[in-house]
């Protein structure tokens, strides 16, 4: 099968450091690579694939250190060159949103669209249902609830690839947080957990512009305590060992998460999660095996306390069969085959994958 993977354009494929969808994007391509399909990367020029690779930007847009650039410009261009080779490709996967619809609607039939944001909008429902022709992918079955008679043809979970090196069979007897510094991320009840069972917490994270003053005002003055050690954003070389020398990953999140890949990230490594009931945490964490699911502090708190109930093996071996990359590829290959057998993605297709 001739597949196109056309992600966005802001951080490198995989990215260098924090990026959930360009990660997921550069599994996906090699894993469809290794399950001997014919796929094409569209992305800036650092990319590493093994898939062939179109280059449509010289950097990453967040690598690129001009001061002046416009993101929009720089897609806009990227879906022009995907529509000057459209009919090289038997499927186009896109990864954009809904930027390339106007472009693209002439052949929706051979494009579909996984949707990596959350969806609770106010500017989404009425564009999405200017475009029902367009087959749309979730993450996660919670991420579709604000728009529920959007034109789902799927549910795929997110996969990993994974080294066996990536697995640590005992951990180091502190408690992690990663992700970005933000208030839906929760790092400041991440450090109220850690200070109730006096445990160290160890935050890797990034901290974006619009979160700074967040930052600054609630987040840094809790870092004096000597149980917070705060490590600063860290890329994927690093993430296996910071993970897996952690007791717990601890994921206090209070949004609707669309999926939340550090919690497979962590079971990768043999790390349980606690995470708050919110978004896909349900659909991701199985209760009492690869971690527990809370709904406040005290719950949490007694969840460090159960963290001995559960095998760092038997967590890893549900990475393996549920979050692996090959895993996720299998899920996008059948719908991809149901595209082509039925000739367009209507929504006769299976609502989950």
């Amino acid at each position: 099968m001739r597949i196109a993977q056309v992600p966005p354009l802001y951080e490198a494929v995989p990215p260098r450091l924090y990026g959930g969808t360009e990660r997921v994007v550069a599994h996906l391509t090699d894993a469809l690579v290794e399950l001997g399909h014919d796929v094409t990367l569209f992305a800036s020029a650092e990319a590493q694939t093994k898939a062939k690779l179109v280059v449509v930007r010289d950097q990453a847009i967040r690598l690129d250190p001009a001061a002046l650039k416009s993101d929009l410009a720089a897609h806009l261009a990227m879906l022009l060159e995907v529509r000057d080779r459209a009919d090289d490709f038997d499927i186009i996967h896109f990864h954009t949103d809904m930027l390339q619809f106007g472009l693209f609607a002439d052949m929706a039939e051979k494009t579909l669209t996984t949707l990596h944001g959350r969806l609770d909008l106010k500017d989404l429902p009425n564009l999405y249902r200017r475009y029902p022709e367009f087959g749309l992918v979730s993450i996660s079955d919670s991420q579709r609830a604000p728009l529920p008679e959007a034109n789902w043809v799927g549910t795929v979970l997110h996969g990993l690839h994974s080294d066996v090196d990536t697995y640590r069979d005992r951990s180091e007897g502190y408690l992690a947080f990663l992700g970005r510094i933000s208030p839906e991320k929760g790092p400041e009840r991440a450090i109220a957990i850690a200070r109730s069972v006096g445990r160290k917490l160890k935050i890797a994270a990034k901290i974006d512009q619009a979160d700074v003053a967040y930052f600054h005002e609630v987040v840094e003055p809790l870092l004096a305590d000597p149980l917070v050690e705060f490590v600063g954003e860290i890329g994927d070389q690093d993430k296996g060992a910071f993970l897996g020398g952690a007791d717990a990953l601890l994921f206090p999140i209070d949004w609707p998460e669309p999926f939340g890949l550090v919690m497979i990230e962590s079971m990768a490594a043999g790390t349980p999660v606690i995470a708050y009931e919110r978004g896909s945490v349900r659909e991701v964490i199985e209760e009492g095996l690869t971690g527990f699911i809370v709904n406040s502090q005290a719950e949490a708190v007694s969840a460090v306390g159960r963290l001995g109930e559960l095998s760092r093996r038997a967590i890893r071996d549900r990475f393996d069969l549920r979050f692996s990359a090959t895993a996720m590829a299998r899920r996008y290959q059948t719908l991809y085959d149901r595209m082509i057998e039925t000739g367009d993605v209507g929504l006769s297709l299976a609502r989950s994958a």
